[in-house]
């Protein structure tokens, strides 16, 4: 075994102990060059980076690296390896990206990495990429160009191209090389959704060559470069296309439906306000239709015009923002507590979202023990878990044993035993003060040392630790339904929320991968009470003789991902019922629910999960269209008219980004970047438009209040604009400097 390989334990290599003579190294960006037994060994490890990016600084150096391999004859093929624990190549720098201010100017880099990477295709003796850990976007495209790709069979190691999330297309001839790697209908699927391709699933579909444990990848890698160097392809694994796939994709008539389906596919999933994949099926179309040569020129050009688009300014924003938050510990700046560990938890409730925060705690592997009153709910709870873990297990995200293993990590009661060493307790019981006070103080009684945590969506924290021996040591963790999918969690203080709890809760929460937020403690927090205005606009509309189905099918064109009715049929009437009370009590008439909304709350549907909502449903539990028997219920009867789409937009989003410069103004968020990553990431907020403080900006503050004001004359009380924006809009300030 190499010294290397001994090194190696499933956490990366170590690229100092690497094996050879040293012939080439640039430690500016951490490039080094090797060669053992006539293998050079190209190791990176970006300083001072946790990741290794691709930036222009580093594309020389390759390039270099490159022409000593082809030009030395003691080289026989080559080996690329990363220094990092956990990543291969994350992908292009994206701050650079950001620098670009013209077409051209991200034409020019698509280019030099497009032309890099045909050098490294090209070159007669072969490389292998020998990956651990992820190797996204760029990162992805330097494996297509080398000549054998070996993975290893581990959680880390994810293979991508995501840069549609950011408004891009891959610009290194990813969008020629992977259609013509797995073929037309995979490559699509991967390029038009920038999903994760885990290690078991990329072997099948021919994106590697072979699957290791990391300790012998090494080993491996250079035992293949030896062979391919001297012609021996006995261990590859060829990708051999399917009968369908044959019969599809190699004849432009089968090509011509594959590229007619993914654009209606593409048009239904994003409304077209994404221009990304749009572009993305243009340029893999062209190489098809032309040659590989002619699409990287449209990739290239393509490439450039989306750098700086304003799809791709918003979406790069959330994704450094959603970076900055993984590093905030939730704590002002200059106070350092550390948070304590979380080895055990609590879990009061078995329902819905108590079996879903189970669901993520087990699989970061922490122990639940899980609480509910009856034998039964304990068991639909237990159900719900293993539904969870399972659907994994289906996807061959993990294995059986892993599967059995997270399993094992549940365990029910329905008292509290085996809550004494718990060291964080969450309760998702019953929304009424009175049932969560009683949990609390059995909680104080039973774990003298656990941290109380209450997944309340409106209930003020303060009201709830009111019943507190230990106020110091209560907060709220509002996780969104379905917990295992919704990305954000809220983590509420009050002013008694001491500064270890807080830094627990944050903590833990990124534990479970979530992205988290700290938001001051008030009736409906940030994310509930943004939405209470807008959804009770959209009855308003409804009172007023507009249609359900037109409301709803105008803020899926703003680009919300449902409308509001079918949010709230999704949701749950009978949640949205309890809430809308405790809205109006904080903040008086301009919460007020909509008659037409009390009166279908107060008829008793309960919307999807019952089959009858503002929508009908089948036994299965498919929508059916509108329920017209819901506008006898309306003060207009049954009449309807047609309101402007126009109109519909700006009554509903208005209150909305009104409402959220308020929580700014009296302190319940900490900044605009937690504003807009809370809307987004919380309630499907439209990414594309950056967040509500971005919409804003974009919008122009003083158009925004010239518009609410409108509003305000028209119906008062309901859109007075917000003091801070005024303010802001007469300063001529922005949020976002």
């Amino acid at each position: 075994m190499s010294r290397a390989a001994s090194d190696v334990s499933g956490a990366g290599l170590t690229v100092a102990t690497l094996p050879g003579t040293l012939l080439l190294e640039d430690s500016t960006v951490g490039l080094s060059l090797r060669v053992h037994e006539g293998i050079a060994l190209i190791a990176y490890d970006q300083p001072g980076s946790p990741v290794n990016t691709l930036n222009s600084r580093v594309g020389p150096v390759f390039e270099q690296f490159f022409l000593r391999i082809e030009q030395d004859a003691a080289i026989v093929a080559a080996v690329l390896v990363s220094g990092k624990t956990d990543s291969w190549i994350a992908g292009a720098d994206i701050e650079e990206l950001q620098r670009i201010t013209a077409p051209v100017d991200g034409e020019r880099l698509s280019r030099s990495g497009q032309l890099l990477l045909d050098r490294l295709a090209a070159l007669r003796k072969p490389v292998i990429a020998a990956i651990h850990g992820a190797a996204l976007g760029g990162g992805l495209e330097v494996a297509l160009a080398c000549h054998h790709r070996i993975i290893t069979d581990h959680a880390k190691t994810v293979l991508a191209l995501p840069e549609v999330q950011l408004g891009l297309i891959p610009g290194a001839g990813g969008t020629q090389r992977l259609p013509r790697t797995v073929g037309l209908q995979v490559a699509l699927d991967l390029i038009l959704t920038g999903k994760n391709v885990r290690a078991r699933k990329a072997l099948p579909m021919g994106l590697v060559h072979e699957l290791v444990h990391p300790a012998i990848l090494l080993d491996v890698a250079m035992q293949r470069a030896r062979q391919l160097a001297h012609g021996d392809r006995s261990a590859v694994r060829e990708r051999r296309p399917g009968l369908v796939e044959r019969a599809l994709e190699e004849n432009s008539v089968g090509r011509a439906i594959i590229f007619r389906k993914a654009r209606e596919s593409v048009t239904k999933k994003t409304g077209g306000h994404y221009p990304a994949p749009f572009a993305a099926l243009d340029v893999i179309e062209r190489g098809y239709r032309e040659s590989f040569a002619a699409g990287l020129l449209e990739e290239a050009k393509r490439f450039g015009e989306l750098a700086v688009s304003p799809e791709c300014r918003q979406l790069a924003y959330l994704f450094f923002a959603t970076t900055s938050l993984k590093k905030d510990t939730g704590l002002p700046a200059g106070q350092n507590v550390a948070p304590r560990a979380v080895h055990k938890l609590g879990v009061l409730g078995a329902g819905f979202m108590g079996a879903g925060i189970t669901a993520v705690a087990v699989q970061a592997g922490t122990v639940v023990r899980l609480k509910d009153g009856t034998v039964e709910r304990l068991a639909s709870g237990f159900k719900a878990v293993r539904d969870v873990v399972r659907e994994r297990l289906v996807k061959r995200q993990i294995t059986r044993v892993q599967f059995d293993d997270t399993m094992s990590l549940v365990g029910g009661t329905v008292d509290y035993r085996g809550f004494a060493n718990v060291d964080l307790v969450i309760e998702a019981v019953f929304e009424d003060l009175d049932v969560k006070h009683q949990v609390l103080r059995e909680v104080e009684e039973t774990t003298p040392a656990a941290i109380f945590a209450s997944n309340t969506s409106t209930i003020p924290i303060r009201d709830i630790a009111r019943a507190a021996k230990r106020p110091e040591q209560v907060l709220g963790m509002h996780f969104f339904s379905p917990v295992h999918r919704m990305p954000l969690l809220e983590v509420i203080v009050t002013p008694e929320t001491s500064a270890e709890t807080t830094a627990t809760a944050v903590a833990y929460g990124k534990q479970l991968g979530k992205t988290v937020i700290v938001v001051q403690d008030g009736a409906g927090f940030y994310v509930n009470r943004i939405l209470a205005p807008y959804l009770n606009e959209c009855g308003r509309m409804v009172d007023e003789g507009a249609s359900i189905e037109d409301i709803d099918k105008a803020l899926v064109q703003f680009g919300f991902p449902v409308g509001p009715f079918t949010l709230l049929d999704e949701v749950g009437l009978d949640i949205a019922g309890k809430s809308g009370p405790i809205m109006e009590a904080a903040f008086g008439p301009r919460m007020q629910p909509s008659a037409t909304l009390r009166a279908v709350i107060a008829s008793g549907r309960l919307g999807r999960k019952a089959r009858k909502g503002f929508y009908r449903y089948d036994a299965d539990g498919k929508r059916q269209g509108v329920d017209d028997s819901i506008y006898a219920m309306t003060p207009v009867g049954a009449r309807r008219r047609t309101l402007p789409v126009e109109e519909i937009q700006q009554r509903a989003v208005l209150p909305l980004l009104n409402e959220a410069v308020r929580c700014l103004d009296e302190g319940i968020i900490r900044s605009p970047r937690d504003g807009d990553i809370g809307a987004v990431f919380g309630i499907g907020f439209p990414p594309f438009r950056g967040g509500p403080f971005r919409l804003l900006d974009t919008m122009g503050l003083a158009n925004v209040v010239a518009q609410l004001d409108a509003l305000h004359a028209r119906f008062p009380g309901r859109f007075e604009v917000a003091k801070l924006l005024r303010a802001r809009a007469d300063r001529q300030q922005p949020f976002h400097p």
